[in-house]
């Protein structure tokens, strides 16, 4: 008796069904984040994430299989940090997200994929001692670069301003005590608070600069825009004049905005709105790593300090 044929088995779909290349599917996984408005920084993050998964496994990336994750993992593990791999790990995620809302692969690969844990690490920030001998480090040199780089690392402290936030103000984006930042990592322009020494100086930097072709608030010697490499490596330099030997970077002075802050009493909302953080996360994190110091505040000036109860 002849077999009848009903539901084709797994091979046979596969003969039937078109075979999607990388080349295919990224042209529209793309073509999304463009329509969805995602930062050119963003787009390039997933491009250099997707290539350098593809060179490890040697393998398309549609087709890979819950197993080819598995040994992408084990392969990186070998080869970079945990952090680095979930960096990794969250860019094929979004990609993997994507072919399965869009129905281009039958299965989601990372469907039962974890981040991997990783040892939380302190957080590095700048004491009061410090501070003052970077200052006092940044003024040996009597330059229009120093007289600039003391202007930027007081924004960075009193803002907690990303680096790539600072990069982009431009002349108009200063009014009075306050600089409004339009290049922020999550798309949303937010409101800055200059104390009064901040505002003093950067008003006295902008006499200084003039008026060039350029509107970008910071500028280099050749008075052009100034980039952010620039920015780093000159922190990095004046951390190791001044012989501190925790990190100097945008990223510590941002961290240390935020401790002193903290330690100041701000709430956690109100320091959320002012770090740019588009949910609470990480800011709860920054408080409950330093709720010890909070906790010693409280000791020595509680409410109910010096009542006779």
């Amino acid at each position: 008796m002849v077999k009848r044929r009903t539901v084709l088995s797994e091979d046979e779909l596969k003969i039937v069904q078109k075979n999607r290349t990388d080349e295919e599917v990224f042209e529209e996984f793309f073509k999304d984040c463009y329509l969805r408005n995602l930062r050119p920084t963003t787009i390039k993050y997933y491009e250099n994430e997707f290539h350098a998964s593809k060179k490890l496994i040697q393998k398309d990336l549609v087709q890979w299989q819950p197993e080819d994750v598995e040994e992408f993992i084990c392969r990186s593990k070998d080869l970079m940090t945990i952090t680095s791999i979930n960096t990794r790990l969250r860019a094929l995620r979004c990609f993997y997200n994507f072919c399965s809302k869009k129905k281009i692969l039958k299965r989601n690969p990372m469907k039962e994929t974890k981040m991997l844990r990783d040892r939380q690490k302190t957080i590095e920030t700048l004491d009061n001692n410090e501070i003052e001998t970077l200052i006092k480090t940044i003024r040996k040199d009597r330059t229009f670069v120093s007289f600039r780089d003391e202007v930027i690392m007081l924004l960075f402290l009193d803002t907690g301003i990303r680096l790539s936030e600072l990069a982009g103000i431009k002349l108009q984006d200063v009014q009075g005590n306050k600089v409004i930042i339009r290049l922020t990592k999550n798309l949303f322009e937010r409101t800055v608070y200059l104390s009064e020494i901040t505002q003093e100086q950067l008003e006295r930097y902008i006499k200084i600069r003039g008026d060039l072709a350029t509107d970008y608030l910071f500028v280099n010697r050749d008075n052009k825009p100034l980039n952010r490499h620039s920015i780093q490596t000159r922190f990095q330099k004046y951390g190791r004049d001044a012989r501190i030997q925790k990190r100097v970077s945008p990223h510590t002075f941002r961290h240390t905005m935020a401790r002193r802050m903290i330690l100041m009493g701000i709430d956690a909302f109100s320091l959320m709105t002012l770090l740019g953080h588009s949910d609470m996360t990480i800011t709860k994190k920054y408080v409950n790593l330093w709720g010890a110091d909070i906790e010693a505040k409280h000791r020595k000036h509680g409410a109910l300090k010096g009542l006779r109860l």
